[in-house]
């Protein structure tokens, strides 16, 4: 088996295999946390970090667990991480982690977590396993911040709390009350993903056709 590089972990976590758009993992936390951008941020730096570190740590101790106790290890590992920036968000951003709510402990659960430090952790070393982890979290990151840049204006007429908009957008009504709820972001995504994955289509049929003519060019 080939031994990634780093940038090819790089290329596949933000674009080729996009965590969101390609493997369709994280809907849960996409649809929920997405309506302010200050609380995207936070959650998905903190999925970037516990994916990173858990990576790491599961690939450091990969040869002293044993097989049929691996996920017992994986939890725990995770666990562990995720209480810590939950401790830390606790400590330095109080209001942030008021309004997340159960959704920064749910990143245990996240499937990116689980499945980074499943698949690619137990086969690799520590280092490119906490690159692999961290960047999964950027292009999940990537795909939910474009998301809260779209539905933050639209329901509150303000970025990262700063107002885009005169008071008059919300208090007359001007607002999309529907951006608050998570149906919009299910929309949102399902179109973003319709334009990444038709980009992707056309640049295939692109470099196919490419090879074509410089095949036909050959031959002749």
């Amino acid at each position: 088996m080939s031994i990634p590089t780093f940038r090819q972990v790089t290329k596949e976590n933000l674009s080729v295999n996009n965590p969101v758009l390609v493997q369709v993992l994280g809907i849960c936390s996409t649809l929920a946390v997405t309506n302010k951008v200050v609380n995207t941020l936070i959650m998905t730096v903190g999925v970037s970090l516990v994916t990173a570190f858990a990576s790491f740590t599961l690939s450091w101790i990969r040869n002293l667990i044993a097989r049929r106790v691996r996920m017992i290890f994986q939890v725990l590992a995770i666990t562990f991480y995720v209480v810590l920036f939950q401790l830390i968000l606790n400590a330095f951003a109080p209001e942030v982690a008021r309004s997340l709510g159960p959704y920064v402990g749910l990143i245990i659960t996240n499937c990116i977590v689980m499945g980074r430090t499943e698949t690619f952790a137990p086969a690799n070393r520590p280092l490119i396993s906490w690159w692999d982890g961290f960047t999964s979290g950027i292009g999940y990151m990537a795909v939910l911040v474009l998301l809260s840049l779209i539905r933050e204006p639209l329901a509150f007429g303000t970025i990262a709390d700063f107002p885009i908009f005169p008071p008059q957008y919300v208090s007359d009504g001007y607002n999309w009350t529907i951006a608050i709820m998570a149906p919009s972001a299910f929309f949102l995504v399902a179109i973003i993903m319709w334009v990444f994955k038709t980009n992707g289509l056309k640049k295939e049929e692109a470099l196919k056709a490419s090879k074509s003519a410089s095949a036909i060019g050959g031959a002749a």
